[in-house]
């Protein structure tokens, strides 16, 4: 069983970052139609680039589509679309259904994997997706882990769920509150993260003070690899497309590690006695907490329902990053990209457009 390390990129330094980290796959924005319109994003031609440095590579390129579509933008989103459809961009992550009626009709080729935004709880919504073509499900963040390993048992659709990064107040991202008290709507991409912001509480009479009452922890669940693997989970997913290359690549690489580790000791040990052999060094989980986050870390929804020690009440700020670990980062992972042995082949005919196709290994990549 492989599992898929999935990373975000907010811009193209944090793709070859992540790319030579580790990660088996990232997910992007471009620049429309994204839940991260404040992210620098990706223009079509850098998108393109790294869509078939990616494939070189044997990894994956996965394209957030996954804001709510305008009657008037249907035309320009197909259009928007085309360019990665055609460097074989390997699929979308979609929020709208008639995005992914779309993208299905005029892409077949792209994979439609549905967003978190669609709030997917139990086996019955992910079979209704996997007969209308999707072939991946982000459910809803706030099911169990037990809930997820229900619906990969019962569907056999692949799972994608985050494992690192910011939890959202509001039930899988469904938040109405940045557009009602800002007028910038997070289902358009334009969330003011109202939710971090201190408020007053008044019940029965009784001022309770001000505090940061919607603020949840961040999520870090490097000490429950064994049992998400074990879950079926197919994609692990790290959140932060806002976050910095140095959260992208040291996040990923922290993963990476305690992913292959674990799959090691599996392979060679079988699960039970892996997962009593799988540890994780106290300076990792220093690391980590090094790398953006806010203010204390949590497991999200796996092993609870709910509670009041998944809110950081006295500060969403993050606790600030190691200068020293941002610079070791960015010296491994940061200044230069992956690198690996290739075999370039050019075709020269008259009154036709040159060619020139780059291999390494069974992979290859035409340029024109």
């Amino acid at each position: 069983m492989s599992v898929e390390l999935l990373a975000p990129a907010g811009e193209v330094t944090a793709f070859y970052g992540a790319i030579k980290a580790g990660a088996d796959a990232i997910y992007l924005g471009g620049s429309k139609f994204g839940a991260r319109a404040y992210a620098d994003n990706f223009t079509e031609e850098t998108l393109v680039s790294c869509i078939k440095y990616a494939h070189l590579l044997g990894k994956k390129v996965y394209l957030t589509v996954n804001t709510l579509v305008k009657e008037t933008e249907i035309d320009e989103l197909v259009d928007f679309i085309r360019p990665y459809a055609e460097a074989n961009l390997d699929g979308c992550i979609i929020q709208d259904f008639g995005v992914a009626r779309l993208i299905g009709e005029n892409f077949p080729g792209i994979e439609l994997h549905a967003s978190t935004q669609m709030t997917i709880c139990s086996s019955e919504g992910a079979k209704y997706l996997k007969e209308r073509g999707f072939s991946r499900v982000v459910p809803a963040r706030e099911l169990s882990l037990k809930e997820i390993e229900s619906i990969k048992n019962k569907t056999g659709i692949e799972i994608e769920a985050f494992i690192h990064g910011a939890m959202c107040y509001c039930y899988s991202g469904q938040c109405l509150f940045s557009s009602v008290l800002g007028g910038r709507s997070g289902n358009r991409g334009r969330c003011a993260q109202p939710c971090r912001l201190p408020y007053d509480v008044n019940a029965d009479g009784r001022h309770s003070g001000e505090a940061h009452f919607l603020s949840l922890k961040d999520m870090c669940t490097i000490e429950h690899i064994p049992d998400l693997i074990e879950a079926g989970i197919d994609s692990f997913k790290i959140e932060g497309r806002m976050k910095k290359p140095e959260y992208a690549a040291g996040v990923t690489a922290i993963y990476r590690k305690y992913i292959d580790n674990y799959l090691y000791l599996r392979d060679k040990f079988g699960a039970e006695v892996a997962k009593a052999k799988y540890k994780v060094d106290k300076s990792d989980l220093a690391k980590l907490s090094s790398l953006y986050i806010r203010s204390e870390k949590q497991d999200g929804y796996y092993y609870k329902h709910n509670g009041k020690e998944m809110v950081t009440l006295d500060s969403p700020a993050y606790s600030g990053s190691d200068d020293k670990l941002l610079e070791e980062i960015r010296d491994k992972f940061l200044k230069e990209k992956a690198k690996l042995p290739v075999t370039m082949t050019a075709t020269f005919i008259v009154g036709e457009t040159a060619t020139l196709s780059v291999s390494y290994k069974d992979t290859e990549v035409t340029v024109y």
